[in-house]
């Protein structure tokens, strides 16, 4: 087939590809009509050949990296699996703070200057009933005798200090919050 020097075609195929100036007019239209002699001096040019070399080679490295990859799943899949119970574990430590949070709050609100108002204010009304409630006792208790000598002295003078000390608590109480509402009361955080 190939016959050099009879009838060499000069087209801009042979100037474009010179490894196939040598073949004649008939070799040409012989690529043409038969696959196999077209397969032949197909896989013949340098080009080609260049180009399946250079896949051999693509192909060669990406084996290698495809086992050194393999080579680290293990390690991969562990520290994936050490990550993700470090992450559950921060979930967790993040919800458990939310709730420790809520706690703290609940608890610092029991030392909240308005709540410690509220508290105070309540603890006079209070105060005050108690202090009231033991002086109509003591005034029905006396008038529901028949006979006042059943209150002795002693008792009296019991009955005049227990009011007394609840009076002054009483009082000390509505001063505080007299103080506390003219702004004369500062807390301290320490």
């Amino acid at each position: 087939m190939d016959r050099p020097g009879q009838n060499v075609v000069h087209t801009r195929l042979t100037a474009d590809f010179p490894e196939l100036a040598h073949l004649s007019r008939e070799d040409l239209e012989d690529l043409l009509v038969d696959q196999a002699y077209f397969q032949a001096i197909f896989h013949s040019l340098p080009q080609v050949k260049q180009l399946y070399q250079g896949q051999a080679d693509l192909g060669a490295a990406n084996e290698t990296i495809a086992k050194n990859n393999l080579a680290y799943q293990d390690d991969l899949y562990r520290l994936r699996s050490e990550t993700q119970e470090a992450f559950d574990r921060a979930k967790s430590l993040e919800a458990r703070w939310k709730d420790i949070e809520k706690e703290q709050r609940e608890v610092y609100q029991r030392f909240d200057p308005q709540f410690l108002l509220m508290r105070l204010r309540h603890a006079t009304i209070a105060q005050d009933d108690l202090s009231e409630a033991r002086a109509n006792a003591f005034v029905q208790g006396s008038a529901s005798a028949p006979d006042p000598v059943g209150l002795t002295g002693k008792d009296i003078d019991d009955s005049v200090k227990e009011f007394r000390e609840l009076r002054k608590t009483y009082h000390k109480r509505v001063m505080w919050s007299e103080r506390w509402a003219a702004g004369d009361v500062a807390w301290r955080d320490d």
